[in-house]
This record gives structure tokens, sequence and C-alpha cells, in this order.
């Protein structure tokens, strides 16, 4: 049988082939991979291609011969990624906020790749989330990077940290750029944030990464290590409502037991439970950052549950109640 002129690249597009081409319900026989070869202009015998198979499978790649009627098929079986992982892994990209929708489409077309055409197929379709705004920050991956950096490097960083004004616009928040000493990516209410010592107020604070710009690595090496030793990562998110930070206090929550779920959910199986004298209800103790948003959290759960200590939190969560009848009256006004 005379030579193709990509004979040199048989292997190559023979992976290509058995990859794209067959799957766990479709597979090839000898006959078709031929053919699908030749159209590369790559020849192949029987012989060669038994050789060929083993020298695929040493590479990793799963080649499966089945009986099919009087002849023989072959399919790529076990893969990196199952169909199953794949379409969870599109959904997860295409869903997220923080993603924009040009990554969006680059990350779904190489996930895709990793798929045979009919799987491909299966992958090709649309997530709807209600209300879902994709970020429109194509540096954020750059910036994702430089950060990694720095914490690889032990180093602190320097940065402009933006907010938008009223042309829509994003600017610096203040003149001089933010320096702190990172330590984790955490990743929150569908968020990306950056959590990090900083040395002139002697604590923990969290920035957005999507508002971050000019990240420079420096020299100094972080701060802060006694901090972070101190602090626990995984509860960081579910103590700082929004990530909205403020003073963390230790705060009583009475609820309906048709709602534990609702609790179970915000912060974690670990929480102690316990029954309330008031028939129907529970309560239980969480460490909470307060702020505006924690308490709208728990105004938009309605008659559902109540704040009962401490006194201080009550308070402040009734006058956070008066100051929005307020401004409703004002505007009805």
């Amino acid at each position: 049988m005379p030579k193709g002129s990509h004979q040199k690249l048989k292997l190559y597009y023979l992976n290509r082939i058995m990859r794209e081409k067959t799957d766990d319900e479709h597979g090839l026989s000898m006959k078709e991979i031929q053919n699908l070869l030749s159209e590369y202009d790559c020849s192949a015998d029987r012989k060669s291609l038994y050789d060929d198979f083993d020298a695929l499978k040493v590479m990793g790649l799963d080649i499966i011969g089945e009986k099919a009627g009087n002849s023989y098929e072959y399919h790529v079986g076990k893969k990196e990624f199952d169909i199953a992982e794949l379409k969870l892994l599109v959904d997860a990209v295409q869903s997220s906020k923080f993603i924009t929708a040009k990554k969006s489409d680059d990350l779904i077309k190489k996930l895709t790749a990793m798929a045979s055409d009919y799987e491909a197929d299966q992958l090709k379709r649309q997530v709807v989330v209600h209300g879902r705004v994709k970020n429109m920050n194509e540096s954020i991956y750059y910036v994702v990077d430089d950060i990694h950096h720095a914490i690889s490097s032990n180093s602190q960083i320097m940065f402009d940290y933006m907010q938008w004004n009223l042309k829509k616009q994003l600017e610096p928040k203040k003149r001089e750029p933010y320096r702190a000493s990172p330590w984790a990516l955490i990743w929150a209410e569908e968020n990306y944030y950056l959590v990090a010592y900083d040395e002139k107020e002697d604590k923990i604070k969290h920035y957005r990464v999507d508002k971050m710009k000019n990240i420079t690595v420096l020299k100094e090496k972080r701060l802060g290590k006694e901090k972070f030793k101190q602090e626990s990562l995984a509860s960081y998110a579910n103590i700082n409502f929004g990530m909205f930070g403020g003073e963390e206090k230790d705060v009583k929550i009475e609820f309906k037991n048709e709602i534990v779920g609702v609790i179970i959910d915000r912060f974690g199986k670990n929480i102690m439970i316990h029954p309330s004298e008031k028939a129907g209800w529970s309560h239980t103790t969480v460490k909470v950052a307060i702020s505006r948003h924690f308490f709208g959290w728990i105004f938009a759960l309605g008659t559902n549950v109540s704040i009962t200590g401490p006194v201080d939190v009550v308070i402040e969560f009734e006058k956070d109640i008066d100051d929005r009848k307020k401004l409703i009256k004002q505007r009805k006004g």
C-alpha cells in the first residue's frame, strides 16, 4: 500500500479520529478508520493499525474493540472527562458571573473539543440564569495570574482599586494605590475575592478581584502570617455577608423550623440548633460581620426569622428597619 504524504502524522490523526468520532455509543470499523485516515492523506493496513492502537493505549487512550455483527468496531472508552462531567463544567462556565461572555465562549469551545462529535451536540445548550450579568473585565484573568504569582513568591502587591461612577465608568477609589499582602483567593457570593493582610490597619481585608487593576508584584515579602493562622478562611465568606465587612459578633437567630434548610445553606451543617420556647421554632448562634447586607438577608426572610441577641445588634436591626420605612414614606411623600 503506497504511503500518504502525511504518514509521519498518522498516529496524531488516528488519535484525533478516535477521540472525535467515537464514544461509548459510537464505534468505527477498520474500513471506516482507514477511510477517515485517507482524508488526511495517511494510508494504513490492518496490522499497522493494531500496532498504532497499542501505541495509543501506552499513551493513555482507552481504545476498546467490540464485536458488531460479523466484524469489530473500535471506540474510545474512558476519557479525561465523561459527558456528565463536561456538561457540569459547561453549565458552570456559562452561568458564572465572574467569567466574561467572551471568555465563556472560549472555554466552552475548549471543553467541547474534549468530547466526541456526537457528545459535543449535547454540550451546545444555553443555560439561562435569571438576572445574571456577566463580568465585563477581560483583564481579570491576568489579575488572577498576578495574584497567584505573588502568593507563590511570598510577595506583597500594589494595585489600583476601582469603583463605578454615575457615568458608568470605573475610576480609582482613591488617588494612591493600595498595598497588601495576598494570602488567598475566595469564591463567594458569585464573585472572586482576594483575601489579604493590610499592614496599616493591622487586619485581614478582602477585595473584589474584578475591581483590581494595574497590579505590581513587589520585592517586599508578605506580612500577616500570624493573623491568618488565627483566621479560618473556610468560614470567612460565611461570616462576611456579601463580603461587606463589619464588626464580627455572635448573633442569636430564631427561625421557624420549616426554613431550617435556608439557615443550614447559609451557615453550614456544623452550627448548633436548639429548640426555642415558642412551638415550631428553633434558634442558633452564629458569627456574623454586622452589615446592612446581613440585615437585608434577615429582612427578606420576613416573619420566618428574627434576631434575638445580642441587644445592641437587635437595636441596630430595628433602627435599620425604621430607616427603610422612613425612606419608603419619603419616596411616597
